[in-house]
């Protein structure tokens, strides 16, 4: 592929979706595990995580309410701190389980002098930690609020899922100088069509079976990574 010029001065952008796209596994579930592991939680939470992590791979899981519930336990706690254990959490868990092959098309649209960003419907503890380690300098991913340091266990709206997405993602072409029709999104999901149909350039990778037929469909370029 040939470096793109835009005349306007607009340039292309190279959006990544995280979980089962960046990375082989859910980092909801990483967390979760590893909240087990440490005894801060049970096995009943486990598994309510699990039915909602299905449920949001169908598009039925209200993520807002999803996460403000998880948020409200962390209510009052510094978010500096916070981002420091995070910190330790992706690199020990998450950044083992990148797809070689989307770090190379990072690299590669980084050679290209694309804007690079990850979109995603996790919260910044996750999603910032992993876009350092790779040098993507925006994430657009869920904001918990916080005032005076503190995350008061209340969700920013919109979350950034399905149309959320479209907006933060509008947010940053129009503060970036980004042209979308000329842009990537990479991703797996069906929950994220909104954003594939903002896009000129939509890349499905690793599938769910209703995403794969849709990009079958429309011919979409569908791309298989081998694990980790």
């Amino acid at each position: 592929m040939e470096r793109s010029e835009a005349p306007d001065g607009a340039r292309p952008a190279a959006l990544f979706d995280m979980d089962k796209t960046l990375i082989a596994e859910n980092s909801g579930s990483l967390y979760l595990l590893h909240r087990y592991e440490r005894g801060e939680i049970d096995a009943g939470a486990i598994a309510l995580g699990l039915v909602a992590y299905l449920r949001y791979k169908v598009g039925l899981l209200d993520l807002r309410a999803f996460t403000e519930g998880l948020s409200a336990e962390f209510a009052g706690r510094d978010e500096g701190e916070l981002l420091r254990e995070a910190r330790r959490f992706v690199a020990e868990r998450v950044v083992p389980t990148l797809y070689p092959a989307a770090l190379e098309r990072v690299a590669w649209h980084a050679q290209q002098g694309h804007a690079l960003a990850i979109v995603s419907g996790a919260t910044r503890f996750v999603v910032e930690p992993l876009a350092e380690h790779l040098a993507i300098p925006t994430a657009l991913c869920t904001q918990l609020e916080v005032e005076e340091g503190l995350l008061t266990g209340r969700v920013v709206d919109p979350v950034c899922y399905e149309a959320g997405k479209v907006y933060w993602v509008r947010n940053f072409a129009e503060a970036h100088d980004i042209d979308l029709a000329r842009s990537w999104f990479y991703t797996d999901s069906v929950t994220d069509m909104p954003l594939l149909d903002l896009v000129g350039h939509p890349v499905i990778v690793n599938p769910d079976p209703v995403l794969e037929r849709k990009a079958r469909r429309r011919g979409w370029p569908v791309t298989l990574y081998d694990p980790p």
